[in-house]
């Protein structure tokens, strides 16, 4: 075998076991991940796992990472031909709320729960989780004052206070979708993201 083609497969055997990682994290928390039960379901051994890792809390960041991806691709970059803006803002969060409400082997948000799983456990996942969602809070206030500067929203808006309540309507739809199995909570948010839009 070749030195590339050993790479390639290398590459390709990750991926697979992130893809099933992030599906059993999605349905039963990334910390209840075990190396023993995903080299059970890829039919490989322990080791062979790991060792494309080297610890479970590498394995664990490798997905959160997946995740973060799938988020931003879904999220804000289906927004990315909106106007700047509210407009633009409106349409990443109605994305989010499509994309907590929609079946792809898991319910709700898997930020939003990893960020509830690790918010009191201090270390590198929680600080992975922190920065990714800091992330996304910036995008947000970004839009709320392109809005603001535009005109498309009062000059005295507290742009941080609408970003919070924003995030607030999120996570309540959240909950609502994957607690409560409520199937009105997608248009519940959406008419409360438009009411914080239209100030």
């Amino acid at each position: 075998m070749s030195p590339r083609k050993s790479v390639v497969e290398a590459a390709a055997t990750r991926d697979r076991i992130i893809e099933r990682a992030f599906t059993l994290a999605s349905a039963e928390g990334l910390e209840g991940l075990t190396i023993g039960r995903l080299a059970t379901e890829l039919g490989m051994s322990k080791a062979g796992v790991i060792g494309h890792f080297g610890t479970k809390e590498a394995l664990q960041l490798a997905v959160l990472e997946a995740a973060v991806d799938r988020f931003r691709q879904r999220v804000p970059g289906r927004a990315v031909g909106a106007r700047p803006g509210t407009e633009r803002l409106s349409c990443a969060l109605h994305e989010w709320i499509d994309y907590m409400a929609e079946s792809e082997g898991h319910g709700g948000c898997f930020l939003t729960s990893v960020a509830s799983e690790f918010d009191g456990r201090p270390g590198p996942v929680r600080d992975a989780v922190l920065d990714a969602l800091s992330r996304w809070t910036a995008y947000v206030t970004g839009e709320l004052s392109t809005a603001v500067e535009a005109g498309r929203l009062p000059p005295l808006t507290d742009v941080d206070q609408l970003a919070f309540e924003l995030n607030g309507v999120i996570l309540a739809a959240d909950q609502a979708i994957q607690l409560h199995r409520d199937p009105q909570a997608p248009d519940r948010a959406r008419r409360a993201i438009g009411r914080l839009l239209k100030r």
